[in-house]
């Protein structure tokens, strides 16, 4: 039998001095391995960025031997077990888990975050402080942290010549559109194309618009499910750089009923005509925007775009009107 006993949490307010020293000393080593994490994820890709985050985490090390320093001077080297998850409305940290998939923008966003929250801490830390020496560390770390903006903008520059910061966007780039755009485009272009003819075909030989909503609704929604789990389970990313097979079966997978509720929707409407011209117009709309999707992304001459999109999906709606009228 396993007895789970309740996290008991205290609150900062109540932390002794040594205490707060204790878990500035564990939350920069936590930041400091955070940075260097992301430095070996986005090593690869964006080398120029990853050097800018090797050399943060190497400023969060300074930061911790000085508090190590000034905590021994006080206390001794016994440094108690307290963490972030250990003080009631301390900020945190995402696990790492959360944080491989993060995007180029988002992990630069994140760090500024952090380094404004270490500020806040430290000058929070400060106040409270009843020795000269550690108000004064404290007050001085409080002050390095908000100056890490700059550092960041000097690293940067050191760094990320126009030249590296470039190709970095380039990369970031072409993140974004094979993980998202790409099978989000394809699952739109399947879920609008594909459930033309079973709609369409059902709506001509029944003249039901409530039977056709359900055969739309059931289209769209089954091929939707089957796209979002092709496309996760058909490629994991690794070896064609495409990205978590997870965000791709979620863009695929929305987009693809999306698709098909665009001109599913319209049979809601109980009248059979009017119900049909705005799917019909719903239709074309839906093939336009793939058009330009394709040619805003994935640089495709639009005149090709509208004739593979255009023409086809006009052709596949065709079919389904001739079979549901025959």
């Amino acid at each position: 039998m396993t007895l789970a006993f309740p996290m008991s949490r205290k609150r900062f307010a109540d932390l002794s001095e040594q205490e707060v020293m204790a878990l500035a000393i564990s939350s920069e080593e936590d930041d400091a391995r955070i940075y260097r994490n992301w430095a070996q994820h986005l090593r690869d890709d964006y080398p120029a960025t990853a050097a800018i985050f090797e050399a943060m985490g190497a400023e969060e090390d300074g930061h911790r031997r000085q508090l190590l320093d000034a905590y021994e001077a006080r206390w001794g080297r016994a440094i108690p077990v307290i963490r972030r998850e250990h003080v009631a409305g301390y900020y945190s940290r995402r696990p790492a888990w959360m944080m491989d998939n993060l995007s180029l923008e988002t992990i630069r966003a994140e760090a500024a975050g952090m380094e404004r929250e270490a500020a806040e801490f430290y000058a929070r830390a400060a106040q409270g402080s009843g020795d000269a020496g550690i108000r004064k560390l404290l007050g001085d770390l409080a002050a390095a942290e908000r100056g890490h903006e700059g550092l960041a903008g000097d690293l940067a520059e050191a760094h990320l010549d126009p030249e590296a910061r470039a190709s970095e966007d380039a990369a970031n780039h072409r993140s974004f559109v094979l993980t998202w755009v790409q099978p989000g485009l394809a699952g739109l272009m399947d879920g609008s194309v594909s459930t033309l003819a079973p709609i369409f075909a059902t709506a001509f030989a029944t003249q039901d618009p409530w039977t056709t909503f359900l055969v739309g609704l059931a289209a769209s929604l089954g091929a939707g499910i089957s796209m979002g789990f092709t496309e996760a389970a058909s490629d994991d990313g690794i070896v064609s750089g495409r990205g978590s097979p997870i965000k791709r079966g979620i863009a695929s997978g929305v987009m693809t009923a999306v698709g098909g509720l665009g001109h599913a929707l319209p049979y809601l409407i109980p009248d059979f005509w009017t119900a049909t011209t705005i799917a019909i117009a719903v239709v074309f709309v839906e093939l336009w925007a793939i058009a330009w999707i394709q040619n805003r992304w994935m640089q495709t001459p639009f005149w090709r775009a509208t004739l593979q999109v255009v023409v086809g999906g006009g052709l596949v709606l065709a079919v389904g009107v001739l079979i549901g009228s025959g």
